[in-house]
């Protein structure tokens, strides 16, 4: 793998200007190669036509932190969805979401995870590493390369749990604002909650979105479906989120995925809205998107409109979200697990 400290991307215009300056080029070509580098998205540095050809020759072999698109699937609404291959052969997802006025990339933040979900495909394959900063601004580079336009939204949805790698997904923030040019406001990071990582990141002072994948209204039922919730009591993550609005000033979206005749019931929604009543927040309410490795199925359109006439008769901010993508296995980790098995 491309050590933090040898790959360019994510270095910084300053980091970049003294790299430059210790293979014996003037300071000047620290711009030039921070602009190829983020806006044109070099994959090498011998694409740098500005640079000397020797000095190009020489350098043709630094690694600059791109990934290579092993595989992609596109959907008929537009969504892509892709197998990036790092440097050291491992796999990722990533996915490309068009709309009429945006582009936004949901990005993985590790190889795998251990949060170990029922309901996520991700969850079935274990935790491998944390994904670098760098790797993680790649994933964003790629798609806006291949798509030919610019990434407005990022969301970091894929797979992992990203305040299990906190550090390195600040850093990627920070460089998605300052060297891509992407607003924080349009960049969501969301988990299923580490005990004291909230409270890390409300200190950050970012101005991203924060969601909290939820997905039950008390805590022996979140157990069942995200069996490390035991180790973070519900009311222990709620207190935290209410920490994270105090800190922060900035409101909490809740993530809420709607499995039939598991969590759906009008009681659900009726105990979930008691928890939620008087706080700055937003439910999603997000239809299931199947898995062959589960049973789960998701609920009819009548049912997702009780629940949700529930939580708006109880004064509670939700809207429903449906997956996009389903054409191109776009549930996190699906894409990746059934090449696996088509290839086995």
């Amino acid at each position: 793998m491309t050590t933090t400290e040898s790959a360019l991307l994510g270095k910084s215009l300053p980091e970049l200007t003294e790299w430059i300056e210790s293979t014996g080029q003037p300071k000047y070509r620290g711009k030039q190669l921070y602009q190829w580098l983020y806006q044109k998205g070099i994959r090498n540095l011998e694409e740098i036509t500005v640079f000397p050809k020797a000095w190009r020759a020489e350098m043709a072999d630094y690694p600059v932190g791109r990934s290579q698109i092993h595989h992609y699937k596109t959907a008929p609404d537009g969504t892509r969805k892709y197998l990036l291959k790092l440097d050291d052969g491992l796999i990722i997802e990533t996915v490309g979401i068009p709309t009429e006025k945006r582009l936004t990339v949901c990005v993985s933040s590790q190889v795998g995870c251990a949060m170990a979900c029922e309901f996520c495909a991700t969850g079935k394959m274990g935790f491998t590493r944390h994904l670098e900063a760098y790797e993680i601004l790649d994933q964003v580079l790629t798609v806006q390369e291949d798509f030919g336009q610019r990434v407005s939204n990022v969301v970091f949805m894929g797979m992992g749990e990203p305040l299990a790698n906190l550090e390195q997904v600040i850093k990627s923030v920070h460089s998605l604002n300052k060297d891509v040019g992407i607003g924080q406001r349009l960049l969501t990071i969301s988990t299923v909650g580490v005990p004291n990582q909230i409270r890390a990141l409300a200190a950050e002072n970012l101005q991203v979105t924060f969601a909290i994948s939820l997905h039950a209204p008390n805590q022996q039922l979140r157990e069942t479906l995200i069996p490390t919730a035991k180790n973070y009591h519900f009311d222990q993550l709620l207190d935290e989120c209410r920490e994270y609005v105090d800190m922060t000033h900035r409101r909490i979206s809740f993530e809420y995925i709607l499995l039939a005749r598991v969590n759906d019931l009008p009681e659900h929604a009726t105990e979930l809205a008691k928890h939620l009543k008087g706080f700055q927040s937003h439910v999603n309410l997000i239809p299931y998107n199947p898995i062959s490795e589960e049973e789960f199925q998701r609920p009819g359109k009548k049912r997702i409109n009780v629940f949700k006439q529930i939580l708006q008769d109880h004064k509670i901010a939700v809207s429903v979200r449906y997956s996009k993508g389903l054409e191109a296995d776009a549930a996190c980790g699906q894409l990746r697990t059934n090449l696996i098995k088509t290839a086995g």
